[in-house]
């Protein structure tokens, strides 16, 4: 790799991303060879595309952000009418033998779009308050619908974590959270009966430990079997015989657990809080409103997601389908973080720039 291409990557960001993927490969290698060989493939089709973003100027893409939110709109509804069904749910696209899923890798982009039409002005009041509300209504809907409560979860979680961070009064929020509280008998009802299901084995995991429980019990089972050193590779029990379901997808931490023990999750948490801090750093650098939004909205991305993802592996959140970036399986999280990560890049060089123009 010359020293050019060196220099417009944010090694800060990209070095911690290394020890999360080393985890990631090591963690299926010792589950099936043939996880690892995938993965390895998507890792390097990932970086290729982070190495173009991290080169590539992100305020052309805020440019056209109306346009990624429209093709990310009829992406979504292509899904719905397309996708192939898995287990119930429409999520996934086929495109020449790969499967894709898009509520996953158009991330980044609805990051842009929402960064683009905050960004466009100082407004913080109720109505533009419920004008980015209702510009951000069609994407969670259309992701609840596939179904995909994890992701639509996921969506306005970090939405509204995001609006409160550039700026939104905090009390509209509280106000919010209170009347979706009132209207959770409502809300209860337009939940599928295995979503409604999983609410109710978190409030009681061992109802139904051989049945509705069982994940959350065999996730929780791993976790505690690593011990502190870990098993070694190849050495896992849930993991390895399969106890564990969707072991190298939604408890891929859990997997790990039981390879690396509490030492191993101890680093990987570690790692996820120096690259959050890294990017919080970013973000009170950067100066403009859009990219400021962009920083913001990928900094809650990682961390909702690596905390949902933990928290449902060790038994205090419910189970929901959310990955953990940059560890779990899968081509099309693997790509969308990669791509978060290299427009991060594409802003920290940019940024280093102008401080460098700015003192000649």
């Amino acid at each position: 790799m010359s020293n050019r291409l060196l220099s417009q990557i944010d090694i800060s960001l990209f070095l911690p991303v290394v020890v999360l993927v080393s985890f990631s490969l090591t963690t299926l290698f010792s589950m099936d060879i043939d996880f690892f060989k995938n993965q390895l493939f998507y890792i390097l089709v990932s970086f290729t595309v982070f190495i173009f973003f991290s080169h590539s100027n992100i305020k052309i893409f805020q440019y056209y952000s109306l346009l990624l939110y429209i093709a990310s709109i009829v992406l979504l509804i292509l899904v719905l009418v397309l996708g192939a069904e898995t287990r119930g749910a429409v999520r996934w696209i086929d495109i020449f033998g790969l499967r894709i899923q898009f509520s996953e890798v158009l991330k980044p982009f609805l990051a842009l779009s929402l960064a683009g039409f905050i960004g466009r002005t100082e407004r913080r009041d109720l109505r533009f308050l419920l004008l980015v509300f209702f510009f951000s209504l069609p994407v969670g809907v259309l992701i609840f619908l596939q179904p995909d409560l994890g992701n639509a979860i996921i969506y306005f979680g970090v939405l509204f974590a995001t609006l409160i961070a550039v700026g939104f009064p905090k009390r509209w929020f509280l106000a919010g959270f209170i009347i979706l509280v009132l209207a959770s008998p409502i809300l209860w009802h337009f939940l599928h009966d295995y979503q409604k299901q999983r609410v109710l084995t978190f409030i009681n995991p061992m109802q139904d430990p051989l049945g509705t429980s069982y994940n959350a019990v065999q996730s929780i089972v791993a976790v505690g079997s690593g011990m502190v050193i870990g098993k070694g590779l190849g050495e896992g029990t849930q993991s390895g015989l399969r106890f564990l379901p969707e072991r190298h997808t939604d408890f891929i931490f859990a997997s790990l657990s039981e390879v690396f023990g509490f030492i191993g999750t101890a680093i990987v948490v570690i790692t996820f809080g120096f690259i959050l801090y890294r990017i919080y750093a970013l973000f009170n650098h950067v100066d403009d409103r859009a990219s400021r939004v962009f920083v913001a909205v990928s900094f809650f991305l990682i961390l909702v997601q690596s905390f949902v993802n933990i928290s449902m592996n060790i038994g205090i959140l419910p189970v929901v389908g959310v990955t953990l970036p940059f560890v779990s399986f899968g081509g099309s999280s693997i790509l969308s973080n990669f791509i978060i990560l290299g427009m991060l890049s594409s802003l920290k060089t940019r940024e280093k720039l102008q401080q460098v123009l700015e003192i000649k």
